[in-house]
């Protein structure tokens, strides 16, 4: 007996919040000792690359709108890890960089993250993960604009 394939089954959408939800709740719980979730350990991460970047930028480096990235830099910024200032060339813009904090909690949230990384390789495959991660770079490519105005 076939079974019929259903909406779901075929929604891109769906399957990719699924794997996103379960994979990111598995960096949450082993961050979560440390005071991060996965999305504040990105930030921290691409700052720590970047250096001071707008908030605009910021959120486009991580592919995230502009207001999501300004909630979430809220506590970043309560806690010391990042700073958030008017930018010097343009009033309008806002600054975000990370402090000595910052860079000490991402030295010390970076092994926790390795170990997953390492495990979810170990179980998905190494080469499996990396072609993963190359299809979904692809996907920024699609020229959708999900945060137009």
């Amino acid at each position: 007996m076939k079974t019929a394939v259903t909406l779901a089954d075929t929604c891109n959408n769906l399957a990719l919040r699924k794997a996103s939800r379960y994979i990111g709740a598995t960096y949450d719980r082993v961050l979560a000792p440390l005071g991060l979730r996965a999305t504040q350990f990105s930030i921290l991460q691409q700052l720590s690359v970047h250096g001071e970047m707008t908030i605009s930028r910021l959120a486009d480096v991580i592919a995230m709108d502009r207001t999501t990235m300004a909630s979430n830099l809220k506590p970043l910024a309560r806690e010391g890890l990042v700073t958030v200032e008017t930018s010097a060339a343009d009033r309008r813009a806002r600054v975000v960089t990370i402090t000595s904090d910052g860079l000490a909690r991402l030295k010390i949230a970076l092994p926790h993250w390795k170990t997953v990384q390492t495990e979810f390789e170990e179980k998905f495959g190494a080469e499996p993960a990396a072609q993963m991660r190359a299809l979904l770079a692809a996907v920024l490519d699609t020229g959708f604009d999900p945060w137009a105005e």
